[in-house]
């Protein structure tokens, strides 16, 4: 949730484009409904230095179908008097319900390559992914999941506070250590801004909504 810059458009109202495909996606526990992680995320410019410590709690997981929500807290926001909280749905690119090819949002194939590769654990995918999105693509056993998070609504505050919505967080989430890393993405927005937190393994840290399982 950046700055806001320019005057954005509304944000759909929900993740739309999944198939009727299965993933094979194991469960991961520090994926799992109510996890809570903790962080930072860079919302540098070239006029000034400056990160936010963010909270994200997931909301919701349906990895048959691709699909997980949550919620972000930014404290520290200059422009805010409160912790500004949105509430996030995710695509899981599984190569079956969604590959890594965004196909919405404004990004292009190309944008979805130069954001990808800034992870190093896509670095063995890309040559498949640069053919066909990454469809062929077994990822049932890898040891990254990797996402899209796109922020649909502010809870607490109004759209006038002072940030935007508008894009979305390409997103790597390592199985082995709960760590995940982002780049947010808005043609509008400095880019590359980047997200990292680490899993705080307790479920009850930030803001949150009551916790349910997905049908």
């Amino acid at each position: 949730m950046p700055v806001r810059v320019l005057v954005e458009s509304s944000a759909p109202s929900q993740v739309s484009g999944a198939n009727s495909g299965h993933t094979s996606f194991q469960a991961c526990t520090l994926l799992g409904i109510g996890q809570a992680f903790s962080g930072t995320q860079n919302v540098s410019s070239l006029q000034k230095d400056e990160a936010w410590r963010v909270n994200v709690r997931i909301q919701g997981c349906d990895l048959e179908h691709g699909y997980l929500c949550g919620t972000m807290e930014a404290l520290n926001v200059p422009m805010a008097d409160t912790p500004v909280v949105t509430f996030w749905e995710g695509e899981i690119v599984d190569t079956k319900n969604y590959t890594f090819f965004t196909g919405k949002w404004e990004a292009t194939p190309e944008d979805d390559i130069r954001h990808w590769t800034k992870f190093q654990s896509f670095s063995p995918l890309m040559g498949q992914v640069e053919v066909d999105g990454g469809k062929s693509l077994d990822l049932s056993n890898y040891p990254y999941i990797f996402m899209r998070w796109k922020e649909q609504y502010f809870v607490n505050v109004g759209t006038d506070c002072g940030l935007t919505i508008a894009g979305f967080y390409y997103v790597c989430f390592s199985c082995s250590d709960g760590s995940i890393s982002g780049f947010y993405y808005d043609p509008n927005s400095s880019p590359f801004q980047k997200l990292e937190l680490k899993s705080t393994n307790d479920g009850r840290s930030g803001f949150s909504f009551p916790s349910y399982e997905l049908q």
